[in-house]
């Protein structure tokens, strides 16, 4: 699973949600959560920023 939608599910989050903090669109967070899309540095970092965890918990998968 993309970790941004795993931190999402854990935090009881919505992709909607998100997309409205961001000031993007709910489809381009959709594509970002299904590995369609990659996104911007700094995008990654206030999405870090918006779920309060730190950057690296978004780019390393938890599962070994």
């Amino acid at each position: 699973m993309n970790r941004i939608k795993e931190v999402l599910v854990i935090q009881g989050k919505s992709q909607v949600w998100l997309a409205e903090k961001l000031g993007k669109s709910t489809t381009s967070i959709t594509a970002i959560c299904n590995n369609k899309s990659q996104p911007h540095l700094k995008d990654l970092k206030k999405i870090a920023e918006i779920l309060d965890v730190d950057i690296r918990e978004l780019l390393v998968s938890t599962k070994g």
